[in-house]
């Protein structure tokens, strides 16, 4: 079996349970998710299978889109409403106030990441560490918002969808919105919508995959493997290149065809007859172009 299962993790089970799950369900080893989910948090969590595992690298920097919930007033030490509350304010803002925060937090900004979090240092997780009661310091990270969309503000509730880059946690975005309102804050709920090509109202729940039979699933949940690189050109090769191609050979000019405009150094999808095949890079020099194979998934 190979392809990829977009299932949507429920609260309780950590994004490894699910990996756990699905080797036992399909009786296979070479299973990996391409993004943790935290324990408490729901949502879209796409499963490779098989060789599909070769595609996780190219799947880990797709923009992500959460559902998330700010609680205002208290800030917890894991930033979210799983930990212990270490300060409590009133939440004396305005909905202008709030919606200002959440203005300013759009566009490229920067994040210390949580500690508790998987990160490593020296070896070793900051949540490993964080609860020996140990801090490390950590530096800035550079993250993205494409956009934040407030829902609804109920009390000091305040329900928001974000679009966001690869690395960004939306419980240090909910931390951090907290203190620019000068109140605090902390995550209270957490779905993720969207990951790269993969949307929750797509996906399979982990009751339907285990009262699927194999042929059920191959058939009705398992996505292929070039499926999540839509946005990469696609490049046909000629047959009469396909054995040195399959071999690593770079493909040159005169034994491909595209009907993309493609960029040099950019990362192509490659077919032989129809038939998926791995990734490959374009290269041009001169007058000359030609495709470096990087991955091949047969």
């Amino acid at each position: 079996m190979k392809g990829i299962l977009n299932i949507a993790k429920p609260p309780n089970m950590t994004s490894h349970d699910v990996v756990s799950f699905v080797r036992k369900k399909i009786n296979l080893k070479k299973v990996g998710h391409t993004g943790t989910l935290d324990p408490m948090a729901t949502g879209v969590l796409p499963i490779c299978i098989g060789k599909a595992t070769k595609v996780i690298q190219y799947m880990e920097n797709d923009t992500k889109v959460y559902r998330a919930e700010l609680t205002l007033g208290a800030v917890t030490d894991t930033q979210d409403k799983w930990g212990n509350i270490i300060s409590q304010n009133n939440t004396n803002v305005s909905k202008k106030e709030i919606l200002e925060a959440f203005n300013s937090f759009e566009g490229e900004i920067f994040q210390i990441p949580p500690m508790y979090s998987a990160l490593k240092y020296k070896g070793k997780k900051l949540y490993e560490l964080a609860r020996e009661g140990k801090e490390i310091k950590r530096e800035a990270r550079r993250v993205y918002i494409y956009y934040i969309n407030i829902i609804n503000i109920v009390e000091n509730r305040v329900l928001f969808d974000v679009k966001c880059s690869k690395g960004t946690y939306i419980r240090t975005l909910c931390h951090d919105i907290g203190k620019n309102l000068g109140v605090g804050g902390h995550m209270s709920f957490l779905a993720r919508l969207q990951s790269g090509v993969f949307k929750l109202e797509d996906s399979v729940t982990i009751e339907e995959l285990d009262e699927a039979d194999i042929d059920t699933i191959n058939k009705r949940y398992l996505y292929k493997i070039d499926y999540p690189l839509s946005d990469m050109p696609r490049i046909d090769i000629a047959l009469s290149a396909a054995k040195s191609t399959l071999n690593g050979v770079p493909v040159k000019e005169n034994f491909y065809k595209t009907n993309s405009i493609i960029k040099n150094n950019q990362l192509v999808r490659l077919y032989i007859e129809e038939k998926f095949i791995g990734i490959g890079m374009y290269n041009k020099r001169k007058n000359n172009s030609f495709i470096k194979i990087k991955k091949l998934f047969i």
